[in-house]
């Protein structure tokens, strides 16, 4: 079993060929992949943690589409000011499919 943990929008996550991930907005090549940092590389029994050892595994994926989050709802308030205040937000987010880790 190979796996990897990459390292992608301030978060870790744990990628195997072919898994598809919401990762945030990222900007791909013109043939719409993009590589990945790996954290960790595991392949059956031998686990990769060096720095120097990973630098020479790469981790590309294929982007699948863009889109954007949930609308979160930010609302502040206190109590006899009369002071209210609502903001949303929604997360550019792309999802991706992960084509191969060497």
């Amino acid at each position: 079993m190979v796996y990897a943990i990459v390292r992608a929008g301030g978060r870790q996550e744990k990628v195997e060929v072919g898994t598809i991930v919401v990762l945030d907005r990222i900007k791909a090549d013109k043939d719409g992949n993009i590589a990945l940092v790996p954290v960790l590389h595991v392949d059956g029994t031998t686990i990769i943690h060096d720095a120097k050892a990973l630098a020479k595994i790469t981790v590309t994926a294929e982007v699948l589409t863009d889109l954007r989050g949930p609308k979160i709802v930010i609302q502040k308030f206190k109590n006899k000011t009369g002071y209210k205040k609502r903001q949303g937000h929604r997360q550019e987010l792309t999802r991706v499919k992960i084509t191969s880790i060497k």
